[in-house]
């Protein structure tokens, strides 16, 4: 769904204090063109937070055009399994902190849990778990993990799966997909074991109908975590 013009999108996440913006390219189009830097530009300018991109990073040089215009962290999905040695040699130039390794999960017809890559399409041969420890031990910072099937639903993350994730791995576990409440991030924190949590849906959908309303919890609702 079409939420608006990205650039008016920073500016009321500006005004509403938020702790760290996430941009994820998920189009077909950058799979060919790469990332739109001219726009991640234009973005970076306006942005008062952190940010981290992912979408389309497949070497090093993209890398490096992103932290240049303002990206401290780079999001690896795809190129982390079909380039081995980009991970390594991430973490070897911008140093590990500023790597995160997502992971997308999805389930089949049966029920039965995957890791895939390219946009949810294709599916490899690691479990969750393994795929975490693989992206570990090639030098990611932190590990994103994200349920296809809830992303955008707001029913709630799949916890189970973070919390195998988080016993699986010694690094940073960041939450994703499916975010409906302040308490499910504090589950996904409290319980779960996750040291961040993300939402997308939650933040700029209101109500049954879905209307667009870019909203963000305050100080004194994030001052439990």
């Amino acid at each position: 769904m079409y939420i608006g013009d990205p650039i008016n999108c920073v500016r009321i996440f500006n005004e509403k204090e938020v702790d760290e913006l996430c941009f994820l390219d998920i189009s077909e189009k950058r799979h060919l063109d790469g990332p739109q830097f001219d726009l991640l530009a234009e973005i970076a300018s306006e942005c008062f937070m952190p940010l981290s991109y992912g979408g389309g990073v497949s070497s090093l040089e993209i890398a490096k055009e992103l932290t240049f215009i303002g990206f401290e962290k780079i999001i690896i999905n795809s190129a982390a399994y079909t380039n081995p040695v980009l991970v390594k040699n991430l973490a070897n130039k911008f140093g590990s902190s500023a790597v995160v390794g997502s992971i997308d999960v999805k389930k089949n017809w049966r029920g039965k849990e995957g890791v895939y890559i390219n946009s949810g399409q294709e599916k490899i041969a690691f479990t969750p778990e393994a795929w975490a420890r693989e992206l570990e031990f090639r030098g990611v910072g932190e590990i994103m993990i994200n349920s296809i099937d809830k992303d955008g639903e707001m029913t709630g993350y799949d916890f189970a799966l973070i919390e195998r994730i988080v016993r699986s791995v010694s690094v940073p576990v960041i939450a994703a997909g499916g975010a409906s409440s302040m308490g499910d991030f504090r589950k996904a924190v409290n319980s779960c074991g996750a040291s961040a949590v993300s939402a997308g849906a939650m933040f700029v959908y209101y109500g049954k109908h879905r209307a667009v309303l870019i909203t963000y919890p305050n100080q004194s609702e994030r001052s439990g975590f």
